[in-house]
């Protein structure tokens, strides 16, 4: 027998939210299947069966929240047992939690009296809600949110699609963010085209090594990287009429969750990494992002981010600034298009470049234009050196 416990997903989290078993009572499950969902207020993961056997009891259903290390489920022998009328003290997966008295679904979502009362008055159900609160928890404005999307009527012109916790906190954060920075925006046209003539020397035979195509991406973050390095500043968050300017370096890279909001993972000290290293970072924490295996350390202590909307033939993004930091960058397409070239004695010509546009998003207060302009000069002058990539 085996006990499945509320796993630990991050040093400051206490507890966390079922929101999907993906097994039923009696259902064999193979160890490191995915067994259950866990919703935090960063990250929603799925956490796999930690040994095989029989899925003999679910102790607890789907929206509850509870503590770190609680057991939710039992694991029992290899082989499947004869029929059996179910323990007291199992329960099916969803359908069963809607069956719960209201006082059981109160206690275990730990609603405040506000949200008791919201939920009685209109009425509606806990379990059929999603909450946007620490660990998960139901808040006056998620019930507020579900009363008005009821009023209104789906019909041929109208579809109602409710948010996702993801999109709820994707949305919560970036109107705080908005509030809190005084975002400007500054934009730099770049030459990527010895960044190009790399990738077209290199990049099959990297294709084949490693698997994957090497975008520009990774390119731009070792040109964002050591331009942070000459503009430290850049590299901080706003306290109490103070920079705090940190010495770690820690790259966030914003990823889109298939249109169902975004998620930042962080590559921690990433100014020690070479350029297959950072692309092999970017890659693996993509894949993780939407497998939902990241946990909530991944998605903590940020520094610095990029977003790169670029692969999709972006023109301009103006991208929010990811809280507590000062600054976003946004790396949007690359196009082929004519562009004026100096030679070695001074003479123009006209040739076809690669060439994009980068969009660093600033908060103000922090620092000025002139800064942001030589943080985008850095970087381009980084970009355009034959030789430094090539380390």
């Amino acid at each position: 027998m085996t006990a499945v416990s509320m796993p630990q997903l991050g040093e400051t989290v206490a507890d966390g939210t079922v929101t999907k078993w993906f097994k039923v009572v009696g259902d064999v499950v193979t160890k490191g299947e995915p067994l259950f969902e866990v919703s935090t207020d960063k990250v929603d993961t799925e956490i796999p069966a930690p040994s095989s056997g029989v899925l003999s009891e679910i102790l607890v259903r789907e929206g509850e929240t509870v503590d770190v290390g609680t057991v939710l489920a039992v694991i029992g022998n290899d082989e499947p047992e004869s029929p059996r009328e179910p323990s007291p003290h199992s329960v099916a997966a969803a359908p069963v939690a809607k069956e719960a008295s209201k006082a059981e679904s109160d206690d275990a979502a730990k609603l405040s009296p506000v949200v008791r009362r919201l939920l009685a008055a209109n009425p509606l159900e806990a379990a059929d809600l999603v909450g946007t609160g620490p660990g998960g928890r139901l808040t006056r404005d998620d019930v507020e949110a579900a009363v008005k999307a009821r009023t209104v009527a789906p019909d041929e012109r109208n579809q109602i699609v409710p948010f996702t916790t993801t999109r709820r906190l994707t949305a919560r954060r970036v109107v705080e963010s908005k509030a809190t920075s005084a975002h400007t925006l500054m934009v730099k046209e770049v030459d990527f085209e010895h960044v190009e003539s790399y990738r077209r020397r290199h990049g099959e035979l990297f294709k084949v090594r490693e698997g994957f195509t090497l975008t520009y991406l990774p390119f731009i973050s070792l040109a964002v990287l050591d331009a942070i390095v000459a503009f430290p500043q850049i590299n901080a968050s706003v306290g109490n009429d103070e920079l705090i300017v940190h010495r770690d370096l820690n790259l966030g890279i914003a990823v889109d969750l298939d249109g169902d909001g975004l998620v930042v993972p962080v590559i921690r000290h990433a100014n020690r990494l070479s350029l297959v290293d950072i692309a092999r970072r970017i890659r693996q924490i993509a894949l993780d992002a939407r497998a939902k295996r990241l946990t909530v350390d991944d998605l903590s202590g940020a520094t610095f981010t990029i977003t790169n909307p670029g692969p999709y033939g972006t023109l301009l993004t103006g991208a929010i600034i990811n809280q507590p930091q000062i600054a976003i960058l946004a790396t949007d397409g690359v196009t082929r298009k004519p562009v004026v070239v100096t030679g070695l004695r001074g003479e123009e010509s006209v040739a076809i470049h690669s060439v994009g546009l980068l969009a660093l998003t600033f908060d103000h207060r922090a620092i000025d234009g002139a800064t942001a302009a030589r943080f985008l000069v850095h970087v381009d002058a980084r970009l355009n050196d034959r030789e430094w990539f090539h380390e």
